[in-house]
């Protein structure tokens, strides 16, 4: 399937998903980064501009690159935004505690799905969501923050294929080079974190998913193994993220 091809369909299942919802606007937390730069161009290709808003949530952590980042892309395609700022909500939280770094970005993330939330009923609309298919399947998220969504046109699309795609919709060029990062605390970078490129962790994931391939057959094929270690153990450890709670049967 090409570029135009993915496109139409990613657009008809926004536009199919938002009528089922009965909901008349779009909401996108945008970032500054890549994922949520797609999303919130396909969403305006699907209802344009007076149906789409898009909110910034800069917390005391993120970088200020992050901001200019999303504003020039609303600039760029003529998108509705708000700036919302978090830092004194999450501040305030943390005032007489020491949290880790994790513990901090976990919480911001929610922070700003609740703030989505919020707007999106007090415009009736639906918050959209933006994780790509190599954060579900790694589990690299944080659930019931940044994996919360109505529905989600790029979850089956990994992140390594969405910088070609990206570019076909013409997402400015800042986003398109820039590292990935969720920008939860200062530095933060996902492949650093990860320990492996994107394109190297999509390559192990398509094997071990897509094809269906057994781990000792890619360490016999010379792929490395403390990668597909990393990949399987995120994939199994997280794997409850990927799925709506058990409820217990007792009747």
């Amino acid at each position: 399937m090409n570029n135009t091809q993915v496109k139409n369909r990613l657009v008809k299942f926004i536009q199919d998903e938002l009528k089922k919802t009965k909901a008349q606007k779009l909401i996108v937390g945008l970032s500054g980064g890549l994922d949520s730069a797609v999303v919130a161009v396909l969403c305006l290709h699907a209802v344009g501009s007076d149906n789409l808003r898009c909110i910034l949530m800069p917390s005391q952590n993120s970088s200020a690159s992050s901001i200019d980042d999303a504003k020039q892309l609303c600039h760029k395609f003529d998108i509705d935004y708000d700036i919302v700022h978090i830092g004194e909500v999450v501040g305030s939280y943390f005032l007489d505690k020491s949290p880790t770094p994790l513990q901090a970005g976990n919480f911001t993330a929610r922070v700003r799905m609740a703030t989505l939330y919020d707007i999106s009923s007090s415009i009736d609309g639906v918050v959209v969501g933006t994780s790509n298919r190599s954060e579900i399947l790694l589990g690299y998220g944080t659930i019931y923050g940044d994996t919360a969504c109505a529905f989600n046109p790029i979850g089956n699309i990994y992140k390594s294929s969405l910088y070609k795609f990206g570019s076909y919709l013409q997402i400015t060029e800042n986003i398109l080079t820039k590292k990935p990062s969720a920008d939860l605390w200062s530095g933060q970078a996902d492949e650093q974190e990860l320990g492996y490129s994107y394109e190297k962790i999509d390559e192990v994931l398509k094997k071990l998913v897509d094809d269906n391939i057994d781990s000792s057959q890619l360490v016999e094929h010379g792929y490395d193994k403390a990668l597909i270690d990393m990949t399987i153990g995120r994939m199994t450890k997280n794997s409850f993220k990927r799925y709506m709670p058990n409820i217990a049967k007792i009747v």
